[in-house]
């Protein structure tokens, strides 16, 4: 891709002609680097189809067909099925990821044909003149050609906190936002030139969520794999070997053996519960731009909001205005007027006023200082070319410098204005400063010396879902922390308004120190006067105390603790910036969604816990009965197709609904150890009693059939058992779950019972009375799982 930098021959400040976009293109000097999205359907395909136990279970598939009749090869069909299953849920996830992801995509302002126009991400071109304001995500590398108080946090790429100043000639970088000001920039680097493409694609640059779920997964697999290896190589030198069988009825044996170890849909149940949540949110206008975001939610104890935009809606309305001091009120609304004139880009309280006074009469904007949330306050210099009142003459010119912002950051403690702040403040409203400047705004403290001029007062209107959400939270016993920029007293009004109690606290008055800071989070519930930095120290020290985070917010001030919560949670109003270092983005603005969010966390991570026991028993008991056979050197007791039954019956039917039901239990640590600690002694136990039936039954019976009659009685028990497990895992009872599992029960009766199903599965029932010493053997074994699974729930640590 061709290099332009800084020194090039300079682009017209309005912008590219279509031709020359055109010419762009067509030499490939485009912004082409993939967007942040789902997998491609190749990628899809491949991660479905090529798994290592798809491997396996397909050799062995292959061996099947070739020497046993085509219902020992069943469970190759039945991996056929799942891997499709996988294909297609995943693909209608992509669809809904790649449709949300278009609405949430970032479109800059850029200037073409003299007209400001927004194209996507990908349609920029070299050379394009981009505008930018508050809140605005550099895309691109580029050299800044026009800058009106334009302030840029680099804090993402160089972890310098502090803003940088940029002015015409200034370099910038893509990765980088605009936190106050605005101005335009020319493209030098687009595509995979560009800065952030080079340190890789943005999805990579931020942390990714830890999925305890799917690490989980790979770790048990892992063990999986270790197990199997010994045990399948013991298993085909006994079949082979040692048992001088015939070598078709060997071989349909030893993959009998095999094939039952591996859990292999228990990462496609994973991937479809994803998946389909994925669906359900999306339905809800909820992007997901990491899948495990799900699952990290549902483990979050602790949320931060941020009271603009999460708990009170963007717009805000001017109630009043009180003017101090015997002050001129026309005059006053004529600055307030201009004030709101002057700002390109004006967040909602200068919107709001400027919406109450549009006539900002013919003044000249002399100088400005943009608004910041670190600064506080904004202020603008006017050159008067009208007539203006007695009281402005008074002060010379002096008064032709104003500055609008919090009252507590413009004014001294002792000054009597902020009295009626606080008044003000109590009642839930939000309060502004308007004051005349002693100092020019380049002063490095422009706000000494101001004097106040009038109150502003703005009410926000408060969200009519957020203090529904906030009950549901405080329910689920996650702890709701409000952390503002705005006057502590007013955010603990509106707090107190939605339900939200507790200690109000300035955050000037926070200490600095970790753990301090940690100790005081605890004790507090509203925050008030938080600088951006603060935000992310926030997070940083309730994180030290081991709390899992959630970060909502929507403006630029919120993307240092976005970024550094465990969920960064962003409104599809918010900043560019915010949107693009979220895992999740509520596009239709709802804080009301996010209980939908942690409802489906919960469901996939209490319903994998489920069904990853039940193939995990499956694992355990096959892993041992191939042990026990090789040590007492005996045929294998089951076909495939025997298993393939019992699978189907007590694993793959029931874990599909299971996985897919709703749960509202609360997501609980340590996944691999709660699962193994059940999952080892209802396998050890299942695969005891069915070689116990077995070897009683090899006793019992004698001459021909009798392998088939063994294999009977011993496939009567194993099934009996799984059934106890499936019915403990279905816990608690509903209607639907006691007809999943009779109907499971009601299928296996079927087949005992049926003459043709009898023959096509190899199962037939001989004689009364070992059948019976089956059903007991298995009822003792259940008893004794019943027992020490309740031992287990027992001792088990609390969540």
């Amino acid at each position: 891709m061709t290099h332009t930098d800084a020194s090039a021959p300079a682009v017209p400040a309005t912008g590219l002609s279509s031709a020359e976009v055109e010419q762009r293109v067509a030499r490939g000097q485009v912004n082409d680097v993939p967007v942040r999205s789902s997998r491609s359907v190749g990628e899809i395909v491949r991660a479905n189809v090529f798994t290592r136990f798809n491997a396996i279970i397909g050799v062995l598939w292959v061996i099947m067909l070739g020497v046993a009749p085509i219902q020992d090869s069943l469970f190759g069909f039945v991996i056929l099925a799942n891997t499709g299953i996988g294909i297609v849920q995943e693909w209608r996830a992509k669809k809904t990821l790649d449709s949300l992801a278009v609405i949430g995509e970032a479109r800059p302002t850029v200037r073409r044909d003299g007209r400001a126009v927004e194209v996507g991400t990908s349609a920029l071109v070299l050379d394009d003149v981009i505008e930018i304001g508050p809140g605005d995500k550099i895309v691109v590398d580029g050299v800044c050609v026009e800058a009106d108080g334009l302030e840029i946090d680099e804090s993402l790429l160089t972890g310098e906190a502090d803003p940088v100043v940029k002015h015409p000639g200034d370099e910038v970088m893509s990765g980088s936002f605009v936190v106050a000001g605005g101005g335009a920039f020319r493209a030098t680097k687009v595509g995979r030139e560009a800065y952030a493409a080079q340190l890789a694609e943005e999805a990579s640059r931020f942390t990714l969520v830890q999925s305890e779920l799917r690490t989980g997964i790979s770790t048990i697999l892992k063990y999986v794999t270790w197990m199997m290896v010994p045990a399948a190589i013991g298993l085909v030198i006994t079949q082979l070997v040692v048992k001088e069988n015939d070598f078709k009825d060997s071989v349909a044996r030893t993959v009998g053996g095999i094939v039952p170890m591996v859990p292999e849909g228990l990462v496609l149940l994973t991937s479809v519960a994803f998946a389909i949540g994925v669906v359900r949110l999306g339905r809800q206008q909820c992007l997901v731009q990491e899948l495990p975001a799900i699952e990290g939610l549902a483990r979050v104890d602790t949320v931060c909001l941020d009271k603009t935009g999460t708990l009170t809606e963007g717009g805000m309305d001017v109630t009043e205005v009180r003017v101090l001091d015997g002050g001129d009120p026309a005059y006053v609304h004529r600055v307030l007027g201009a004030l709101g004139a002057s700002d390109p880009r004006p967040n909602a309280s200068l919107q709001a006023i400027a919406d109450a006074y549009p006539d900002a009469g013919a003044w000249r904007r002399t100088a400005a200082l943009p608004f910041s949330s670190a600064r506080k306050f904004s202020g603008a210099a006017f050159e008067e070319t009208e007539e203006t009142g007695e009281d402005e003459k008074a002060g010379g010119g002096e008064a032709r410098t104003w500055l609008l912002g919090a009252p507590d950051v413009l004014l001294g403690a002792d000054d009597p204005a902020l009295a009626e702040t606080e008044r003000l403040n109590e009642q839930g409203l939000r309060v502004l400063l308007l004051a005349r400047a002693g100092r020019p705004l380049d002063d490095a403290d422009p706000a000494r010396g101001a004097r106040a001029t009038a109150l502003v007062v703005l009410e926000q209107r408060l969200r009519p879902d957020a203090a529904d959400t906030l009950r549901y939270f405080a329910e689920q016993n996650v702890h709701a922390k409000v952390i503002s920029g705005d006057n502590a007293v007013s955010v603990g009004a509106v707090a107190a308004k939605l339900g939200l109690d507790g200690r109000t606290v300035d955050a000037r008055r926070l200490p600095g120190a970790p753990e301090e800071m940690a100790a005081a989070l605890d004790e507090g519930t509203v925050f008030g006067r938080v600088t951006p930095q603060q935000k992310r120290d926030m997070v940083g020290a309730l994180q030290s105390r081991g709390h899992t985070v959630a970060m909502t917010g929507d403006g630029v001030n919120d993307v240092l603790a976005l970024k550094d919560a465990d969920i960064g949670v962003a409104m599809g109003s918010g900043s560019e910036a915010t949107r693009a270092v979220a895992q999740i983005v509520l596009l239709n603005n709802s804080f009301a969604t996010l209980p939908s969010v942690v409802a489906e966390g919960r469901r996939v991570i209490g319903n994998i816990t489920r069904v990853a026991t039940l193939f995990l028993v499956k694992t355990v008991y096959s892993v041992l009965l191939a042990l026990l056979v090789v040590c007492w050197q005996v045929e294998y007791p089951f076909l495939p197709r025997h298993l393939t039954l019992l699978s189907t019956l007590t694993i793959g039917v029931p874990a599909f609904f299971l996985a897919l039901a709703p749960n509202k239990e609360r997501a609980q640590p340590h996944f691999v150890r709660r699962v193994m600690r059940y999952s080892i002694p209802g396998g050890v136990l299942a695969g005891a009693a069915t070689f116990v039936t077995y070897l009683v039954a090899r006793h019992h019976y004698s001459g021909d059939g009798a392998l088939e009659a063994e294999t009977s009685a011993a496939t009567l028990t194993l099934f009996l058992i799984s059934m106890w497990v499936l019915a403990i895992i279905a816990r608690p009872y509903t209607w639907w779950r006691v007809l999943l599992v009779a109907a499971m029960g009601g299928a296996f009766v079927l087949v005992l019972v049926v003459p043709w199903l009898q023959d096509f599965f190899a199962l037939k029932l001989v004689g009364m009375t070992m059948p019976w010493i089956a059903v007991g053997i298995a009822v003792v074994a259940a008893a004794v799982l019943e027992l020490l699974w309740r031992l287990v729930d027992r001792r088990a640590p609390a969540a």
